[in-house]
Formats: C-alpha cells, structure tokens, sequence
C-alpha cells in the first residue's frame, strides 16, 4: 500500500519523515550566519573565546546554543508554534535545535547534560494557549538525549507581564522571583530551553536559581537569538 509523504514546509519538496517537517537542504539552510559567541550566541569575532559583552560582564548561564537569529524562515515558523496552536510542530524543531547541539559539541566542549529544563509558563496562560512550546520541545530532546526531564521541575509561581512589550531594565524587574525550583541538582549539568532568547533576562533568572541551588553548569538551547 502507497503512502503520501508529508512536503517540507518552506520548498514543497516530498519529505522521507513527514514529521520532520523539513527536507534535508532546507534544514542545512536554516542556521546562524557567522560567528557567535560560546557564552552569548551573539555575533562576535571568535566562536571559542567569550566575546567583549560577555568579558565585561558574563551571563548567568556558562554556554547558549542557537539554531538561529531571530530571521525568516525560522522566525515565521517560530511564530506559527506558539501563537497558531500548532504543537505538531515540536518535533521538527527540536530536531532543528538538537543538530545544531550535536555540531556545537563536535566543535567545543560542552557538558552532556543531566537534566533538561523548560521554561514555564504561568498557569492561566498555559491553559490560554493549550500548551507550553517549550515544555514540548524538551520531551522530544530528552527522549533523544536520554536525560531527565520533568515539565514540574521549575514552576512560575506568580504572573509576569509579556517580555517583548517591556525594556531590557523592566524585563529583569518583571521576572524577579517569579519562578520557584522543584526538584534538587546539586552537582548536575542543567539545559534550560526555550524557542526565542531576546536580552535573556528569562534564562538569566532561572540560571541564578539553579546556580543558587548547587547545579555544575547551565547551558541554554534556544530556537532563536535575538536582541
């Protein structure tokens, strides 16, 4: 019996596993141009030494992993994950993030991580949009990786206003304990991950949490880096 293969979303062409969503060449064209910085994801004129942002004053978390900047096609995608109700795309875009995690690692040194984590959403906006795109990126990587990964591990314990409305100095003050830490790592190697990094202030407060409460290093994997 014949099937119909899925077509890549972004040249048409028949896909081998439609629920990769993209065929091979576009996945190879989907990826950050340059060089960026280990520490921050940002341009920079070394990719194995911290750039001059990050010498001046280093981020809370140790490593940043992009697929991207935050520029079509991937962007437009992104977009259609989180606010189209589209969680079929998970897959697809984890994939993206775990072939740019596997060839960031061919070419540095990164800790393999013990446990993954997703930034959470507070619960009235989790139940608004049906889900959370970073919560359901980190099944698929920690299925692949076979780490831990628990959706409770970080919680959001009070409301926060919409980052991308508010300046880089009001996004720190808006995110200021807003989350809580539910399960122990001392001595563990911990992945935060979600779709879009802007100034970081998100990453930044849940990085000061686990570095408070003992964890080795924190890496972040994003889709997206932007400023």
């Amino acid at each position: 019996m014949l099937t119909v293969p899925g077509l890549c979303w972004l040249c048409g062409m028949p896909l081998a596993l439609s629920r990769w969503g993209l065929c091979s060449s576009c996945t190879r064209a989907i990826a950050m141009p340059g060089i960026v910085c280990p520490c921050c994801a940002l341009p920079a004129a070394s990719a194995a030494l911290p750039c001059g942002r990050c010498l001046r004053k280093l981020p809370a978390w140790h490593a940043m992993v992009a697929v991207s900047d935050y520029r079509p096609p991937l962007s437009g995608l992104v977009h259609q994950f989180k606010f189209s109700r589209r969680p079929e795309m998970a897959a697809a875009l984890a994939r993206l993030l775990l072939l740019k995690v596997v060839y960031t690692r061919a070419a540095g040194v990164l800790p393999r991580p013990d446990m993954i984590i997703s930034v959470p959403l507070y619960r009235r906006r989790a139940w608004r949009r049906g889900y959370n795109q970073s919560d359901l990126l980190c099944r698929e990587l920690a299925r692949w990786l076979r780490c831990r990964y628990s959706p409770s591990a970080m919680v959001r314990v009070r409301p926060t206003a919409i980052q991308h409305h508010l300046s880089a100095r009001l996004r720190k003050r808006n995110l200021k304990n807003a989350f809580r830490l539910e399960l122990p790592v001392q001595g563990l190697h911990m992945v935060i991950v979600d779709d879009v990094v802007t100034t970081g202030s998100t990453v930044a407060e849940i990085s000061q949490l686990l570095k408070r409460n003992g964890a080795a290093s924190v890496q972040v994997w994003c889709l997206c880096r932007t400023l």
